[in-house]
């Protein structure tokens, strides 16, 4: 909070701005897999105060490899190692087709950084048998702090 007559710092300007980085995944991550890292899409960051509110924008391309079987694959974030409770989910219903097909899936996520000080947050995806998750897919994450 900054005070009428206050004279602002310039590291309380820096804080009132929201920052952004982006990752996008450097390899496919083939299945089955659960909640493995997306090779690439991760971001390692250090907030300058006690909890600063995260907003990720996660997307997974999802490419089916094997046309036998219908499963659903998943996408989350795990944020300091701990995997949030929401996920974005890809259903593969071109099963026994004969052909290849992809489905980019997205889901956003909002929480709270509790302390001060380096974070990593990265995609981690749930792919079965017979999918993947390509280097299309990317996380996109912007912090806000607080003055």
């Amino acid at each position: 909070m900054i005070l009428a007559g206050q004279i602002v710092t310039a590291g309380q300007l820096n804080r009132m701005q929201p920052r952004t980085y982006r990752a996008a995944a450097t390899a496919a991550l083939a299945g089955s897999a659960t909640n493995a890292d997306v090779p690439g899409a991760t971001i390692t960051l250090t907030t300058e105060m006690p909890n600063a509110v995260y907003v990720v924008d996660a997307w997974f391309d999802y490419r089916i490899t094997s046309t036998s079987g219908t499963a659903l694959g998943s996408g989350n974030i795990s944020v300091d190692g701990a995997i949030e409770s929401e996920y974005a989910v890809f259903r593969d219903s071109h099963a026994g087709s004969g052909t290849s097909f992809t489905d980019s899936v997205g889901h956003t996520y909002r929480g709270t950084l509790p302390a001060a000080g380096s974070h990593t947050l990265k995609l981690v995806a749930s792919p079965t048998t017979g999918q993947q998750v390509n280097i299309y897919s990317s996380i996109t994450v912007t912090i806000y702090e607080v003055v």
